[in-house]
């Protein structure tokens, strides 16, 4: 599997593949209209919102926002890595990848990194087994050799102990380091991670990044991780969702708790849909992994102070995200009880009955919001009135948007209206819209995306290489490979800007649904128009600048006149000369 996978063959490839039968052979679509529809896969809903183009050839969910190729399905669906995906995909339809010689590249750079760490942790489950301490110390927790095992729980032993001399000679300290095993002192290196009970955690593809600790004595900190790195983001990662998902791939329920033992004691007790953040608070890229997977979230926190701050924070960061269909639920612990301790104490039929009783997310906003309020007075119904309209506010136009107003409008006793929801994504408009004058390059490039056969017809851009307008050259990266590439699908072109740092933008442009009927054709005729335009505007702003700090060139006095004559909404060549 080393080396590049050519260009030229993801195309060939994505020309040979109908995402339509790659996405029906595993979620069962219906034709509607010109697309085929489903209930969406990424998360749970009662209405179809996922739409699969054979034209474009890209699925878009209008619930949860998933979209992309043949490709980006199977590695979502499937939790495979891009060759991985290409691989199978080239298996379907009887192809074999080839592959380009190339040196150094990201999976040849982090490829160690794994190797170190899945053998690190390999080695910290042999050395548990050799630790009276830490075995006790789990089984006086209540955990048992085979959930231990599941979740490839292990020990860190001292730091004299043979195991960290035999790492360094296998893989060398730099790369030890790389990986945050390792550290280096004034007295030399030295493990991270020392006398520690050791969680490994990995991610969707079950590859260990990194690890959690917890002190098996009075050591401080009590809990350690490993340090932010090429593969350890704390953001992004779930303690435990790897084994969640191996347990169900699509889990009815997902809890979020606060600790690694916390997700295992559950597991021990059969619920086996814990997962843990990595001591940071619930981001909004946990939220959107967690949405992809379930439709009902519930989050467990202490019921201190500390506790009630952390919930706060995650319903901060699921409101602008918050989709109707989702259920989100928030429980509070008794004081002095962890999820540990309380499955413990009442067993794991009463647990869940407090999951299946834990608070609305739409009673929790209502009381968090009423906190220090008396309603039984005007003042205290206007306040919560105004946090109620600033946090609501923050909700994606829906259904359950609507009736969080309603329902503020009745506890205050006035009409409340729900404003239209800022910054809510919509399809670019005609050009002849504020936005669409604003943004010519980005309209431009959202026209090429949805029909590239349309670039075919643009005289040479080459002009507009100089024009200062961001993303000037991703639009002439997008009309070339589209020349080059007659014939090719719209799905086919995004993916050939996979690596760009635009992508994710690129497949919401390729999103949007443009009207019936919409002459694409002509209108990226007009806007290329206006970019040149914009072109000669700017080079003649330019030369009038140079002439006031000197006299100007017979050839550039000779452009200045021709660019002063020419039209600015012609489209024949600029020159070439840059400002």
């Amino acid at each position: 599997m080393a080396g590049r996978i050519p260009e030229s063959f993801i195309d060939e490839l994505l020309a040979r593949v109908d995402i339509v039968q790659v996405v029906d052979a595993r979620v069962p679509l219906k034709k509607k209209g010109a697309e085929y529809a489903a209930c969406c896969p990424f998360h749970a809903e009662k209405t179809p919102s996922f739409y699969v183009s054979p034209r474009k050839q890209f699925y878009h969910c209008f619930g949860c926002g998933a979209h992309g190729t043949a490709i980006g399905f199977l590695m979502e669906y499937e939790r495979l890595s891009f060759p991985e995906a290409v691989e199978a995909l080239a298996e379907s339809v009887g192809m074999q990848v080839p592959r380009e010689a190339v040196s150094g590249g990201a999976d040849t750079e982090l490829k160690p990194l794994y190797q170190i760490l899945d053998r690190t942790a390999g080695a910290f489950e042999q050395a548990l087994r050799r630790s009276s301490a830490a075995v006790d110390y789990l089984r006086g927790r209540g955990l048992s050799g085979a959930t231990a095992a599941h979740y490839r729980i292990g020990y860190a032993p001292a730091a004299g102990e043979p195991l960290w001399r035999e790492l360094q000679r296998e893989f060398g300290l730099e790369d030890l380091a790389r990986a945050g095993v390792m550290l280096t002192g004034e007295r030399g290196p030295y493990p991270r991670f020392r006398e520690r009970i050791t969680f490994p955690i990995r991610d969707r593809r079950g590859r260990v990044v990194g690890f959690g600790a917890r002190a098996l004595g009075d050591a401080q900190p009590k809990y350690l991780n490993s340090p932010e790195n090429a593969l350890f983001h704390k953001g992004r990662l779930l303690y435990g969702l790897y084994e969640c998902l191996q347990r169900e791939h699509r889990p009815r329920r997902i809890l979020v708790v606060e600790g690694y033992m916390d997700v295992c004691m559950l597991a021990e007790h059969g619920i086996g849909y814990a997962v843990a953040t990595l001591g940071t608070a619930t981001t909004a890229e946990h939220l959107k992994q967690l949405y992809r997977l379930t439709g009902e979230v519930v989050f467990c926190f202490d019921g201190d102070q500390a506790g009630r701050a952390a919930a706060r924070r995650a319903a901060d960061n699921l409101l602008p995200l918050f989709r109707d269909g989702w259920e989100a639920r928030f429980l509070f612990l008794p004081q002095g009880e962890d999820p540990d301790s309380l499955v413990r104490r009442e067993g794991a039929a009463a647990f869940e009955q407090r999951l299946t009783a834990a608070t609305s997310f739409a009673d929790y906003l209502f009381a968090s919001l009423s906190e220090g309020l008396d309603l039984s007075e005007e003042s205290g119904r206007a306040a919560l009135a105004a946090r109620g309209h600033e946090r609501f506010s923050r909700l994606p136009e829906g259904v359950f948007r609507e009736l969080l107003f309603k329902r503020l409008s009745e506890v205050v006793g006035a009409p409340l209206r729900a404003p239209a929801p800022a910054g809510t994504p919509g399809p670019p408009q005609g050009v002849s819209t504020e936005q669409a004058s604003r943004r010519p390059v980005r309209w431009a490039v959202t026209l090429v995306l949805q029909e590239p056969e349309a670039a075919l017809r643009l005289p040479d851009l080459a002009p507009l290489r100089h024009l200062e307008l961001p993303g000037i050259a991703l639009l002439l990266a997008l009309v070339d490979s589209a020349r080059n590439t007659p014939g090719i699908t719209a799905g086919a072109l995004v993916e050939r800007f996979r690596d760009h740092e635009a992508y994710p933008q690129l497949l919401k442009l390729l999103a949007y649904e443009l009207p019936d009927g919409f002459d694409v054709g002509a209108e990226l005729d007009d806007v290329v128009r206006r970019l040149f335009g914009l072109a000669r505007d700017q080079r003649i702003e330019a030369l009038i600048r140079k002439s006031h700090e000197g006299p100007l060139s017979t050839e550039e006095l000779q452009e200045l006149n021709d660019l002063m004559r020419k039209p600015s909404n012609t489209m024949s060549n600029c020159s070439d000369a840059g400002p």
